[in-house]
């Protein structure tokens, strides 16, 4: 079992209240992603489920039980950090039996679980080499698997893929999912990286400043954002803003508009722009457009053959079905 609760959990470091009272319910089994720009809160949150940091108010209950003030050791949970703090001189299986060693567990029960994980994690072949004779996703997995072998009810990762290059990134995100899906056990997962949050959670938790902006699925988030900040968090390239009369016409303080949701041509048209920059990521392109006096710049998804260069004048018309309308504070409109 792995449900976590936090009731009214605060914290706060001398005066500054960095997590104002807040409410959350983690289902035994989820895959959660706690999301957010730098500082929002969202790893001093995980610090505070795995009892690395003292809450400053309110309760943590894991299974039911109330974790509030038990030392991290006896909340039956496993951290991944961001750095691998695997020990030079070990090899690899006695980097993950080390957990099991301190706990004085007998040695028969520590090779079944150490040869289960690195099954599980592929690093068979690697059992007997040190840290610095492996790549860093191994390493990663080395790490992941030290965790494994405690069977915790839930696994907390923090930041774990941030110091892995982009294609590392991606093959380390597919293993984390798959290991999620063999092993059914509540993992709670901290990035910056929304792309990560979309791909590998059942849910998101969207934080600023300590607080929960919104808790829902992936394409609940995408699709009926509930206010300005989340929809300009979640998805890539972000969204596009305008206020003005345009927002005007269409009840709202700001509308949005993803850059998938404008169709963009050479010849006809909403709104009459001009290319500053074009990407071309094969597959697709994207367009950033100025002039168009709505906004300081458009971003727009258009197919990988358009055909556009620095300075060309392009047309852009939305999907009326898929503009986002927000108020004066910045909430969703229904």
């Amino acid at each position: 079992m792995g449900r976590i609760t936090l009731d009214k959990v605060t914290k706060r470091f001398g005066d500054v209240e960095v997590i104002p009272p807040l409410d959350l319910t983690i289902e035994d089994g989820e895959f959660v992603v706690f999301v957010g720009p730098s500082g929002c809160g969202k790893s001093t949150l995980l610090r505070l489920i795995a009892g690395l940091e003292d809450v400053s108010g309110g309760q943590i209950r894991i299974d039911s039980k109330d974790a509030t003030d038990l030392p991290p050791a006896k909340r039956g949970l496993a951290m991944v950090f961001q750095s691998y703090a695997l020990y030079p001189h070990m090899s690899v299986r006695k980097n993950i039996a080390f957990p099991l060693k301190m706990a004085n567990m007998d040695q028969a029960e520590i090779d079944r679980r150490v040869d289960n994980a690195a099954k599980v994690l592929n690093l068979d072949s690697y059992i007997d080499r040190r840290p610095g004779q492996l790549s860093g996703g191994q390493r990663q997995r080395v790490a992941i698997g030290r965790a494994i072998v405690r069977e915790p009810s839930a696994f907390l990762f923090d930041e774990p893929l941030s110091n892995l290059d982009a294609a590392l990134r991606v093959g380390m995100r597919l293993e984390i999912s798959e290991l999620h899906e063999r092993l059914k056990t509540t993992m709670v997962y901290v990035t910056h990286d929304q792309v990560e949050a979309m791909t590998m959670a059942d849910k998101i938790v969207v934080l600023q400043a300590g607080v929960i902006e919104q808790v829902g699925s992936p394409l609940e988030l995408y699709h009926t954002p509930r206010n300005k900040f989340v929809a300009g968090f979640i998805g890539s390239p972000k969204m596009n803003f305008i206020e003005g009369e345009t927002a005007a016409q269409h009840g709202a303080h700001t509308i949005g508009i993803r850059p998938e949701h404008l169709t963009a041509s050479a010849t006809e048209g909403l709104w009459k722009g001009t290319v500053s920059v074009s990407e071309h990521l094969g597959s697709d392109t994207f367009l950033h457009v100025h002039d168009t006096g709505l906004a300081e710049s458009m971003t727009v998804r258009v197919g990988g053959e358009f055909p556009v260069r620095h300075g060309d004048t392009v047309y852009l018309t939305p999907e009326a079905d898929k503009i986002h309308r927000f108020d004066e504070k910045g909430l969703r409109i229904a």
